[in-house]
């Protein structure tokens, strides 16, 4: 039996050439929320390498549970912290291209975050920089349309995700 990122590998090209394609990766985001006046607004960061808007997101670390893991991300890259929803809002596909030039499709699960807690320091704060819009405008912000479709969905219905 193969162990480590060799037994991924492996894996991964066997996976290819029986399916055609690169097996998906799991991802994780916040939708970072609060309301002012009775409107909702979200929280974009600016994508390191293109400085499109995108949500904060990343990889799962070991067992860490993957709200948990959204929560840590919103952290790290857009120093915020709150109740993060247990329930994901949506799930959106699109293809992450990693330092070696390749695409790697990724399924990025969605959960919400109620930020209570802005910091003016954090870890990537010279590499991003953060903004809170409209639901409608950050719909249009994004350039994944099931992205959009997810928030639109959530401002609507921020109720059904509710943080514990």
């Amino acid at each position: 039996m193969l162990t480590g990122p060799q037994s991924h590998a492996h894996l991964a090209e066997r996976v290819r050439k029986l399916f055609g394609t690169v097996p998906c990766r799991l991802q994780v985001a916040a939708l970072p929320w609060h309301e002012v006046g009775g409107v909702v607004e979200v929280m974009l960061i600016t994508s390191r390498d293109t400085g499109r808007w995108v949500l904060p997101k990343g990889w799962p670390e070991a067992r860490e549970p993957l709200c948990d893991a959204a929560a840590r991300e919103a952290d790290e890259e857009a120093g915020i912290s709150g109740r993060i929803s247990p329930v994901e809002a949506g799930r959106y596909f699109y293809a992450k291209t990693m330092s070696g030039g390749h695409d790697v499709p990724c399924e990025v699960l969605v959960f919400p975050l109620l930020v209570e807690n802005m910091t003016e320091r954090w870890k990537e704060k010279r590499q991003r920089t953060r903004c809170w819009m409209t639901g409608e405008k950050a719909q249009s912000q994004v350039a994944e349309p099931d992205l959009a479709e997810i928030i639109g969905h959530f401002c609507a219905n921020r109720h059904l995700y509710a943080a514990v």
